[in-house]
């Protein structure tokens, strides 16, 4: 295929691997709230079975990268998923709200373990100046798969818990999919890369990986976090339009986003990454100006195309700084990378939320927009990673010299 054309093999594999992830999280994701009411539970406590996912998630993000130093991506790969299929079982048969809260989080620690493992592996197969394409074909499956999700979902009228065995249905998939298609691979299966890790403490004084830690975090705490918890509400409450409405907003920003991630990945491994982080955080900011100041539905509709391009370029450019510093070296790193954005996935609905009840629905916003504009500084200070056969080592040692002058 066109779409994979100087790609490695293993990218192939993993972007089936991420679609039937994504394919099985969209279809459970909106009957998880509902299944959890059942019990007779309110909406925060409903909403806490969404965030426990999240928390776990961000939590054991750590740990789980020294499994992957220790063991390997393709082993934890499996692991990981086959963690999620158990506990969406379970959470599919749970009898109680404290049962179900337990097992989805369980399923958080699963999900981590498979995402830090597929994204380690995808910057080590993938070489420096194919990056920004590997990583856009690869959120592009997610983005598909999270968009049939819903439609799949609509056996929830049925009943509220067969969506969480169809998801096990696909992660069973996704796992042998996983499996079969890497087996054969010497990339993934390659033990040299693993015995050295980079080391956090060196990532962390390299100032492109910094850039890509705070724009990991923005992107998922507002064009993320924040969109997908406020712009419903604020649909409702301010502009008074009804909830289709609030669902064409999601629609667009996935139609978007979609469209932009392949050429944007391929102007990240072109032109560079930097530019592109640039102009997605600032046109994110810019989103979240315009979406209370003009006019109702015009406001909406230029807000969340904008929010598409920028979802775009956050998708792509960040995870490809990273595969740079990270030069396929290690899972810490790369954990510590997911942990940012989960860590803005947490907050972004929480802090938002608080905002708008105290303040309304555009103090939110514009929260919203600095913390889009504020990384802008950092990524502007750091260097272009874009840069075949070049070392960390390299890197760091440029950063020391501009530090020295």
């Amino acid at each position: 295929m066109r779409l994979f054309r100087d790609l490695p093999p293993e990218v192939r594999a993993l972007t089936g691997v991420a679609f039937m992830v994504a394919l099985g999280f969209g279809l459970v994701a909106p009957a998880l709230p509902l299944f959890a009411a059942e019990f007779g539970v309110g909406r925060a406590a409903a909403g806490a079975v969404v965030s426990a996912f999240a928390l776990m998630r961000l939590l054991m993000a750590p740990f789980v990268g020294r499994l992957v130093n220790a063991f390997g991506e393709r082993l934890l790969l499996a692991a990981g998923i086959g963690v999620v299929a158990v506990s969406s079982v379970l959470a599919g048969l749970a009898q109680s709200y404290w049962q179900l809260l337990v097992l989805r989080g369980a399923g958080g620690v699963g999900s981590i373990m498979f995402s830090v493992s597929a994204a380690s592996l995808l910057v080590r197969v993938t070489p420096n100046h194919l990056r920004g394409r590997a990583q856009g074909v690869w959120a592009g499956a997610f983005l598909i798969g999270l968009v049939a999700g819903p439609a799949v979902g609509t056996v929830a009228t049925f009943s509220l818990r067969l969506p969480f065995f169809l998801y096990a249905g696909t992660l069973v998939v996704a796992g042998l999919l996983g499996l079969g298609a890497l087996r054969h691979s010497e990339l993934a299966a390659r033990q040299s890369d693993r015995s050295e890790p980079l080391a956090l403490k060196v990532a962390l004084r390299n100032r492109a990986y910094l850039a890509a830690l705070a724009a990991a975090f923005a992107g998922e705490f507002a064009l993320i976090g924040a969109r997908s918890a406020m712009v419903p509400l604020y649909v409702r409450d301010a502009l008074h339009l009804s909830a289709s409405w609030a669902y064409a907003a999601f629609l667009i920003v996935s139609v978007v986003s979609g469209a932009l991630l392949l050429p944007t990945g391929k102007i990240a491994d072109t032109v560079g990454r930097r530019p592109v982080i640039v102009l997605g955080l600032l046109v994110g900011a810019l989103a979240f100006v315009l979406l209370p100041t003009l006019p109702a539905i015009a406001g909406l509709v230029t807000a969340t195309v904008l929010i598409g391009v920028a979802a775009a370029s956050d998708s792509v450019a960040p995870g490809a700084v990273m595969g740079d510093v990270v030069a396929g070296r290690g899972g810490t790193v790369v954990a510590v990378f997911q942990m940012a954005g989960d860590l803005g996935l947490v907050l972004g609905p929480i802090v938002t939320g608080w905002v708008a009840d105290a303040a309304g629905y555009s103090p939110a916003f514009i929260l919203c927009a600095v913390v889009c504009a504020l990384p802008v500084l950092v990524v502007l200070a750091a260097p272009e990673t874009l840069q075949p056969d070049r070392s960390v080592s390299a890197l760091a040692a440029e950063d020391a010299a501009r530090d020295a002058t």
